[in-house]
């Protein structure tokens, strides 16, 4: 046990959101999807949720899915101990099909706390590092290789439909600008300056730093996130079982809206979640990151 903590917290500590919710969720599944089923953890990170749903529910399997080699490996080790009940994969999940149909299908989006935290892989300006943002280390595309080969156009509409942000043409200005006098920023830091300064004086002290909007369009660009996710939501009610569960946690509007819209379209699926489930005080408190989280649940149709 003590090596098994060793690893996950020195590679990849990351408390989930809202997991008694999701936990709930499985609970409200038909008595024989409950006797023995399988679950798609699609993100399974650090394995902390699917380890509380091997404990809490001990007739259920578990595949989990992960595009990061790091979460692959953490989460392989922390659920080793859970044995054939488990199957880990590196894939991203809308790459992935599954062999049969299963009970529950979950998926934690955005970016984990481990990925912040880590300054090599670029995702913050929090710490230092390169302009990388891959969550996928093996892909090419980086966040340094798209905003040097994008023009300015191309960039300001990029951050402005990324990011929702309004001061996108200023910025994609000024870092076009830098570029072509200073060449290429030094790493996430520099560049999360540079972007602070197109705000007005009085804007740059707001709830939120002004570099985040950007740095979030740029992540979604590099990753193809909302792509990827319009791809799972039109995929993974095939993978359930009539009775399944599909839950996902969004942590900003786009892709909140993108979820929103596909429960109440989807004629394979019944909304159980009319309004999206947000963390209680408590947890937003203790775990800040919970504060943005908004989880929605569908059923698929007994019509299969």
């Amino acid at each position: 046990m003590k090596e098994e903590s060793k690893v996950v917290t020195s590679e990849f500590k990351h408390t989930p959101v809202l997991a008694r919710e999701r936990v709930q969720g499985i609970s409200q599944l038909p008595n024989e999807l409950l006797a023995k089923g399988k679950i798609i953890d699609a993100t399974i990170g650090g394995g902390g949720h699917a380890s509380s749903v091997l404990e809490t529910y001990p007739n259920l399997e578990i595949i989990g899915l992960d595009q990061d080699p790091m979460a692959v490996t953490a989460s392989s080790e922390r659920l080793r101990k859970y044995g054939s009940r488990v199957k880990i994969l590196q894939s991203n999940f809308s790459d992935f099909v599954p062999d049969e149909k299963v009970a529950f299908i979950f998926a934690d989006l955005g970016i984990s706390s481990p990925q912040i935290d880590n300054g090599k892989r670029g995702f913050s300006f929090r710490l230092d590092g390169p302009l990388d943002m891959r969550m996928n280390p093996n892909n090419d595309l980086t966040a340094k290789n798209l905003h040097e080969k994008i023009n300015e156009n191309d960039l300001a509409d990029l951050i402005y439909k990324f990011g929702e942000e309004r001061f996108s043409r200023r910025i994609a200005r000024r870092i076009k600008n830098d570029l072509a006098v200073k060449g290429a920023y030094a790493g996430t830091t520099s560049l999360a300056y540079a972007i602070a300064g197109c705000y007005p004086p009085n804007k740059r002290n707001g709830r939120i730093h002004p570099a985040t909007r950007t740095f979030q369009a740029l992540r979604i660009a590099i990753n193809n996130e909302l792509e990827i996710l319009k791809h799972f939501l039109k995929n993974a009610p095939n993978w359930l079982l009539p009775g399944g569960t599909l839950g996902i946690i969004s942590f900003h509007s786009l892709e909140d809206r993108l979820v929103k819209v596909s429960f109440v379209s989807d004629e394979r699926l019944t909304r159980i979640t009319k309004k999206p489930i947000i963390a209680s005080s408590n947890e937003q408190a203790t775990n800040p990151r919970s504060r943005s989280a908004k989880l929605r649940l569908a059923r698929k149709k007994q019509i299969d």
